[in-house]
């Protein structure tokens, strides 16, 4: 477990219910205690990258609307007007600290492109080079799916893992409305009790997180315990702290007893295969049989004679989800196209050139292009 106090580089992530007022605007006063709080951080951790939501919770009331809209198109024009009212109030809050901030809409499509979240890498890498503090939301406006909160980043607890991989992150701190992980759903158990340090988030973990209690935000406790999970693949140790009161960001750094404090001994993955399995949108699906499954669990390549059947069209070079038995198991890269893998699936590797007529690898995913999930 790193030390808290040798922290380089710090993803806060800032939902909405923390943003929003009673009235349910925008709350410009707790927003002013936060950069506070954050401007003090940047005096000892010099890279800090703030992955905010709080776009249609800022805009619909500016917009007339008596409460969180239900339509898609007012959702989107709220999230239009919300955002710049939004970053206007981080530039004036930070201003006052001489830290300049910069402002980056994303969506999982961006990321989705090897090339895009390279260059994303880069941009980000260098504003933290120039002491900036970016500011990053998905792009609301355009974006439609995480309005109906179907999967796209899912929320920004899951982009904000996915930030947390892209900078090289030491800590993503995590500010909820609950004051961290319970043994159970505090709404529901008065029984229920805040664990502070978790080392593995397993199946009695996931099973202990309750939903959000917020009506503004679109995450819940597992939301948060899946964005935990794929930072610390990364290498980024994750907190969730109780964003209602901005002080508890200071507290957390001088104590134990704070929020709750998710790390794990193991390694982590390499940065090709974060991209792969949690920035990539897969292109199609591949259905492998038990003998395939238990290969790849072995950490070995996928063959063309484990898989068994492929669903919707995609070339070599793009990323598909392998399935097991109705589930989902592994996303890698794969070496040919959906309409070469029809006509070699169950075909032994050295019948591949037979078949085809030429041949790429043995493996139609290689192990270094593939993440176990």
């Amino acid at each position: 477990m790193s030390s808290k106090n040798n922290i380089k580089t710090l993803i806060i992530k800032i939902g909405s219910s923390i943003l929003s007022g009673d009235d349910l605007g925008i709350n410009s006063a707790r927003i002013a205690s936060l950069v506070y709080h954050i401007a003090k951080l940047k005096k000892t951790i010099p890279n800090i990258v703030i992955v905010s939501s709080g776009a249609v919770a800022s805009g619909f009331k500016l917009l007339g609307f008596p409460s969180r809209p239900q339509d898609i198109v007012d959702k989107q024009a709220s999230a239009a007007v919300g955002q710049a009212r939004l970053i206007w109030t981080y530039e004036q809050a930070f201003a006052q600290y001489n830290i300049n901030v910069a402002q980056i809409l994303i969506t999982k499509d961006d990321l989705s492109n090897r090339k895009r979240y390279l260059h994303a890498r880069q941009a980000l890498k260098r504003l933290l080079e120039l002491g900036v503090i970016p500011i990053i939301n998905e792009n609301d406006t355009i974006i439609v799916d995480e309005l109906k909160y179907i999967e796209s980043f899912g929320d920004n607890d899951n982009l904000g893992a996915l930030v947390a991989g892209i900078v090289d992150g030491d800590l993503l701190l995590i500010l909820s409305d609950v004051e961290g992980l319970y043994t159970a759903d505090p709404a529901k158990d008065k029984n229920a009790s805040i664990i502070h340090k978790v080392e593995y988030i397993n199946d009695d973990i996931m099973d202990s997180a309750g939903g959000s209690i917020s009506s503004v935000g679109t995450g819940g406790m597992k939301s948060k315990l899946q964005a935990a999970k794929k930072a610390l693949e990364a290498g980024c140790e994750v907190a969730i702290i109780r964003g209602m009161e901005p002080e508890n960001i200071e507290k957390f750094f001088k104590e134990d007893n704070v929020g709750t404090y998710f790390y794990q001994s193991a390694s982590s993955i390499k940065k090709r295969k974060f991209w792969i399995g949690y920035a990539a949108i897969p292109k199609g699906t591949l259905i492998v049989d038990d003998g395939a499954c238990k290969a790849l669990n072995n950490n070995k390549s996928l063959l063309a004679k484990g898989v068994t059947g492929v669903i919707g069209k995609f070339q070599a070079g793009d990323v598909v989800s392998i399935i097991n038995q109705n589930k989902e198991i592994a996303k890698g890269k794969i070496r040919y196209s959906s309409n070469d893998i029809n006509k070699i699936m169950g075909a032994p590797s050295s019948e591949i050139y037979n078949i085809l007529g030429y041949k790429v690898s043995d493996e139609i995913i290689h192990k270094d292009d593939l993440l176990i999930i």
